[in-house]
């Protein structure tokens, strides 16, 4: 099973988007199941507010994971963690036009299959939030291809 179907099947058993997408990196990330549904489990629905996207918040959280801070160098690795967190959100936001929540369900009605990317695509998703679950890992693993790429 790749990321986007673990993702997927997280979420379709009923665990929230940020759940659903940090668990897709479980074999990298170090944490074991219970402890990131633990961690992620207060972050569906915008952290219950309606704000930022769990999805987002979960792939941020798998990336803070991927890219650890240097004790040594904690303001260098926190900025680069943070670098990678804003160009996350800026992919996400150019995609569907939002990164809150409220927002984002605020407008699934104008949401078009189409709009997908070609993970969601792929699977033939058509489902809101299930497309913004793969869409977060989507965008994760395209940053870290980009990293190694350098």
């Amino acid at each position: 099973m790749n990321r986007y179907e673990l993702a997927l099947d997280y979420f379709r058993k009923n665990y929230n988007c940020c759940q659903s997408t940090l668990l897709a990196f479980s074999d990298v990330i170090g944490l074991d199941e219970q402890k990131a549904l633990d961690i992620a489990g207060g972050y569906g629905s915008g952290a219950g507010t309606g704000e930022l996207c769990g999805a987002i918040n979960g792939a941020i959280m798998a990336l803070g994971l991927l890219t650890p801070i240097d004790k040594a160098d904690p303001l260098t690795s926190k900025r680069r963690t943070m670098a990678l967190a804003k160009e996350l959100q800026a992919r996400f936001q150019e995609r569907f036009g939002y990164l809150r929540c409220r927002d984002l369900l605020a407008n699934a009605a104008g949401f078009e299959a189409t709009d997908a990317t070609p993970a969601a695509k792929a699977m033939g998703l058509t489902k809101h939030c299930e497309i913004m679950v793969v869409t977060a890992v989507e965008i994760v693993e395209q940053i870290i291809a980009e990293r190694e790429a350098k």
